[in-house]
């Protein structure tokens, strides 16, 4: 596995990880874990994607972290 493989293993690691903390109710999907799970691992996965030059994943993966984006936005602004 090259250094590419690796970044995208980690990326998708830390999103089934957000999915499964969540689905095990250790986590909700408002809460500031779940949302930085996702911002990270999406944002990693979408870097993995962009050096491997695969655009779907690149628009799917910017896309969701994007949104996980607003979300921490959104919990950010809310607690102040």
């Amino acid at each position: 596995m090259n250094y590419i493989d690796w970044t995208g293993f980690i990326g998708i690691t830390l999103l089934l990880l957000a999915f499964f903390l969540n689905l095990m109710d250790k986590i909700k999907t408002d809460s500031l874990p779940y949302l930085l799970l996702n911002f990270m691992g999406a944002a990693i996965a979408c870097l993995a994607s962009l050096l491997l030059n695969y655009m779907p994943f690149v628009i799917l993966e910017g896309c969701w972290a994007l949104v996980s984006a607003v979300g921490l936005v959104k919990l950010a602004t809310k607690n102040n």
